[in-house]
């Protein structure tokens, strides 16, 4: 099912091309292999999002080969950082490799390993985390998120609409994981949530406290 209609998505992506010849190869490079990155409307978000806030640390659970964690470097001063994490060694050199083409290097720390191990591993909390890992998996998610984000932080989830599958009564892990995530996150008292239909779909939850 469309999120949003294609000719829609156009219209935006032609008001905001693509400009920084980085991320416009990296976007090729998904299109080649059929590798799921959030798009540059939700890149564009989550730069958006950061600046706003101020944040200057983030945590990115599942990075793929570092399209996301580079929109958010951008968006962070000198001083800030976001942790790039993801199972596979391969992704993340390749993101080394994009970053430091970009000249973001500086401002990203790479982990290799399962994302919600790797947060727990780590001793800071952050401004931001970002949910973009196997999607059965967002509820765990959710919980070590939860236990690390700064009140006044966004809690964000990508694919929180999982392509129309949450409006199936009774879907496969996957759908079941993204809509258990979604409730939980409207439940939790301590967040104040946002679902915008944008791509597939981003969550977004601001701590109260």
């Amino acid at each position: 099912m469309e999120i949003v209609n294609k000719r829609i998505e156009e219209y935006i992506q032609d008001l905001y091309p693509t400009k920084d010849p980085v991320l416009k190869e990296m976007e090729t490079l998904a299109v080649r292999k059929d590798f799921p990155i959030v798009g540059p409307a939700v890149g564009r978000l989550l730069y958006q999002l950061a600046r706003m806030t101020g944040a200057n640390a983030i945590f990115e659970m599942g990075s793929g080969f570092g399209y996301s964690t580079y929109w958010f470097a951008m968006a962070l001063s000198h001083s800030g950082y976001v942790y790039h994490t993801d199972t596979s060694a391969v992704n993340s050199k390749l993101a080394q490799e994009y970053l430091r083409k970009g000249r973001q290097m500086n401002k990203v720390r790479f982990l290799v390993g399962n994302a919600m191990e790797l947060i727990e591993s780590v001793k800071d909390t952050f401004d931001i985390v970002f949910i973009d890992i196997d999607k059965e998996n967002y509820p765990t998610a959710y919980e070590k998120a939860k236990k690390k984000l700064k009140p006044g932080g966004l809690l964000i989830a990508d694919n929180a609409l999982w392509w129309g599958r949450v409006l199936d009564k009774k879907g496969d892990s996957a759908t079941e994981g993204i809509k258990k995530f979604n409730q939980l996150m409207a439940a939790d008292k301590d967040f104040f949530q946002t679902l915008l239909p944008i791509r597939d779909g981003v969550s977004v939850s601001y701590k109260l406290k």
